[in-house]
């Protein structure tokens, strides 16, 4: 089968947030399994360029219809990590990609939609002829819409396109301009509510309620978040789109790259272990203690890695710190702040804990820190508000480090909890978890887990290495994505 990602990242070259880690480790698994795999990507001024190998023209004059006229735009092609990559680069005004940041410009409705325009373009105009086009998020949301409405009349009326969702959150909302300058210039086919017009604003449009009207099928990264994008207010505002197409909805969990991320070959801690090493897990909690100088105690530690964002359920992060403290625990936690207030508040905790033995807070991001983090510390909590699918609980688990967890999206297809899930035997579950947003529920989850340590030590290891049996890799998500381009290929 020949596919096609599009997206807006694709890791290590372009990377903010889980979705660049997606569309690699998808397209390395579906490749692995025999299939002819191309990703296409912006052509970001500050993208890294150290990590695409043979960068070369693919496409040089390619002139994309835009606004009553066309930009010309260049393709270049190169290997990320053995990823064959298509890089779309414009030459115009706008200056589109040269801005020195992947996401946040005003425009940056009219920089995704061409983006998906010169990608379709490209496709035509090359001659590929993919089985399956998948495309990512709100940024390639108008991507099908204009396959559909445009490209299938000159060429491409076999192609078919799978589109994920990978957050709710940010939908691409915009005004009629989209809709001339990507020649889609009828405003009163496409202002319909069973078109593109926004569910809640009849003045927009909405890019991704355009993927999924027009995609042969769509998805979310887990299948708890997809049953919460039907049934409850997280897919904002797109429920009754859901509702109407949901014969072609559902969620598929994300998998984790094993090669990059396993404590027997892991090149970012000091001492390498597995399940029947278990005891070396030890050696790193003391490389850890040793590296954020915390003291040398018989305690847990207990870890937060992750953004600071109301997302994550940064409330209940800075009530875990204090808890964990004061019931013989330590802390440890990694992570950036993605609002100015956040940051304040944890740069204050962070001066006013600084001198105290058992606790840690490192403000920003650091990859190999999180690798010893992952290896040395007992407990990860993750007390999300929302969760589409989470990697920081798989992350945890296969380093047996336990997860407690709150009971949303993809966090609910991951952590069985050790003493209330009754659909897992007590063999198979693997952390705790709670469901409130308060702070006894999250206590109630965290007691428990400090408990073990402390009381049932062996009990807490067999635990620990319950998580990490489980197989949160590539494979299954692969054959479940080729499940669904076998079914949309019908």
């Amino acid at each position: 089968m020949y596919i096609v990602q599009v997206a807006s990242e694709c890791a290590p070259v372009i990377k903010a947030g889980g979705l660049g880690d997606v569309v690699y480790g998808l397209s390395r698994e579906l490749e692995g399994q025999g299939h002819c795999v191309e990703i296409i990507l912006p052509k970001y001024d500050c993208m890294r360029y150290d990590q695409v190998w043979g960068m070369h023209d693919a496409y040089r004059d390619l002139w994309v219809p835009w606004n009553g006229g066309a930009i010309h735009t260049s393709v270049y092609c190169g290997w990320v990590h053995g990823r064959l990559c298509f890089f779309i680069e414009p030459h115009s005004a706008e200056n589109f990609f040269n801005r020195g940041h992947y996401y946040g410009g005003l425009d940056d409705h009219m920089r995704f939609a061409f983006f998906s325009k010169a990608a379709l373009e490209f496709l035509l105009k090359s001659n590929k002829r993919p089985d399956i086009i998948h495309c990512h998020d709100w940024q390639t949301g108008m991507l099908p819409a204009m396959l559909y409405e445009m490209y299938s009349h000159h060429g491409m009326n076999s192609q078919r396109v799978c589109y994920t969702v990978h957050n709710f959150k940010h939908q691409g909302v915009a005004g009629a301009d989209v809709l001339w300058a990507t020649g889609l210039n009828n405003d009163a086919y496409y202002y319909q509510y069973d078109r593109l017009q926004d569910n809640f604003n009849p003045t927009a449009i909405n890019f991704m309620k355009a993927g999924i009207v027009y995609a042969n099928y769509t998805n979310t990264v887990s299948p708890h978040h997809a049953w919460e994008a039907r049934y409850s207010d997280i897919s904002c505002g797109l429920g009754h789109t859901l509702e109407v197409h949901n014969k072609k909805f559902g969620g598929i969990l994300n998998g984790v790259d094993y090669e990059v991320w396993n404590p027997e070959t892991d090149k970012h801690i000091p001492h390498n272990y597995g399940a029947t090493s278990f005891d070396k897990k030890a050696k790193n909690k003391a490389a850890l203690r040793e590296r954020l100088l915390l003291r040398d105690v018989d305690r847990p530690i207990v870890a937060y890695i992750g953004r600071l964002d109301d997302q994550k359920g940064v409330h209940l992060v800075h009530h875990a710190i204090y808890y964990a403290i004061a019931n013989n625990a330590q802390f440890v936690l990694l992570g950036s702040a993605t609002a100015s207030h956040i940051g304040s508040w944890f740069w204050h905790e962070k001066q006013n804990l600084n001198d105290n033995p058992d606790c840690h807070l490192e403000l920003g991001f650091n990859e190999e820190l999180s690798h010893l983090i992952y290896a040395g510390a007992d407990i990860m909590v993750v007390p999300s508000n929302y969760e589409p699918c989470g990697l920081t609980q798989i992350l945890g688990l296969r380093y047996g480090t336990v997860p407690v967890v709150r009971g949303v999206g993809g966090l609910v297809n991951t952590v069985f909890d050790r003493d209330h899930d009754k659909d897992h035997a007590p063999e198979k579950r693997n952390g705790y978890v709670f469901h409130q947003t308060d702070n006894h529920a999250l206590e109630s989850a965290l007691n428990r887990a400090i408990g073990l340590w402390h009381d049932y030590p062996k009990e807490f290891e067999q635990l620990a290495l319950q998580g990490m049996e489980y197989d949160y890799s590539w494979s299954t998500p692969g054959e479940q994505y080729l499940g669904v381009y076998d079914h949309i290929r019908c």
